[in-house]
Formats: C-alpha cells, sequence, structure tokens
C-alpha cells in the first residue's frame, strides 16, 4: 500500500517548485540566523567602567580612534561600548580604555623595562596565548591594548601606532 503525503493548505496553494523549496530555504535561514547571532557576541572580552575625568576622556579618546589600524578594519564588539574597540585581526586586536592599574605594576614587575613611543610609555606583558598586552602608565586614564600573536611583525606596532590618538586625547 502506497501512503499519500499530504501538504498542508497553505503550501498546497502555491506553485510546485516554490513548495519544494520551503523546507530548504527556511532551514538555511535558521542556520544563517543561529551563526550570525553567536558569532557576533564577544564574551572574552570585559568592558571597564571608568568614572569620572577618565570616563569622559575613554569618551574622547573613542571618538578619535581610527577605523582602520594596520590594514585592519575596525569592527567593535557586540554590545558596542565607548570604552572598547576592535580591529579585525585573528584574534583581534583591542583596545579597552579606563581599565584598572594592573596589579603587576606593584609587584615585581614594577620596575620592568616599558617601551616609550612619543612620550607615552607602554607597560608591557606577555600573554600565555603568546600575543602581548600594553598598559599606559602615568596618563590621565589606563588605556590597554592587546595585540594578538602572529599578527604583527613587532607586537608593540598596534600600541605604538595608536600612540598619538592617546596622547592628544588621554592627558599625562
Amino acid at each position: 500500500m502506497v501512503r499519500e503525503l499530504r501538504v498542508p493548505r497553505v503550501l498546497a496553494a502555491l506553485p510546485a517548485p516554490i513548495r519544494w523549496l520551503a523546507l530548504p530555504v527556511a532551514l538555511t535561514c535558521t542556520v544563517v540566523a543561529l551563526l550570525g547571532s553567536w558569532s557576533s557576541a564577544d564574551p572574552g572580552i570585559e568592558v571597564p567602567q571608568p568614572t569620572g575625568k577618565a570616563a569622559g576622556y575613554c569618551q574622547k579618546l573613542a571618538a578619535a580612534l581610527p577605523q582602520e589600524l594596520l590594514g585592519h578594519a575596525r569592527k567593535d564588539p557586540s554590545p558596542s561600548s565607548p570604552y572598547v574597540a576592535a580591529w579585525d585581526t585573528t584574534p583581534r586586536t583591542v583596545l579597552r580604555c579606563g581599565v584598572d592599574r594592573p596589579d603587576e605594576l606593584n609587584g615585581e614587575h614594577a620596575t620592568d623595562e616599558s617601551p616609550s613611543v612619543d612620550d607615552v610609555t607602554w607597560w608591557s606583558q606577555k600573554l600565555d596565548n603568546g600575543g602581548y598586552r600594553f598598559v599606559t602608565t602615568m596618563r590621565a586614564a589606563y588605556v590597554e591594548v592587546t595585540s594578538p600573536p602572529g599578527v604583527y611583525t613587532n607586537p608593540l606596532d598596534p600600541a605604538a601606532t595608536l600612540t598619538e590618538v592617546v596622547k592628544a586625547n588621554i592627558p599625562g
């Protein structure tokens, strides 16, 4: 006995080619929507919460940051914040403004050599993933730039490139 498949009335009114494509199109749209929502969030980026003058300086810095950094387009995390900017590298190059003073500056690393670029000193720390973290010192707000491993010839390049805009917007 051959069993006939019943088509719902809504689909029966449609021409056959459209009925055949309805399910694959619906599934494709669902998959695209799910993938898009999963990849747009950046749970690993902690958003700083500066207060007072530091918050104002960071907002001013955010407005002045470039849309491209060393050939990489700016692609800020979602949800957006005036205290976080990112550029599309893999993984991302991230700038966070208004971060707390790194605890390491009070410990054994307080006297480590820190590179200075145009009178802005960047304290550096090698990360477990092979990248680097650079934090400004002696400024009205702490600015952190995370340089991912293997993206730049010199890990200081992103921080060095952002030095002028940091210097212009965050007083020392």
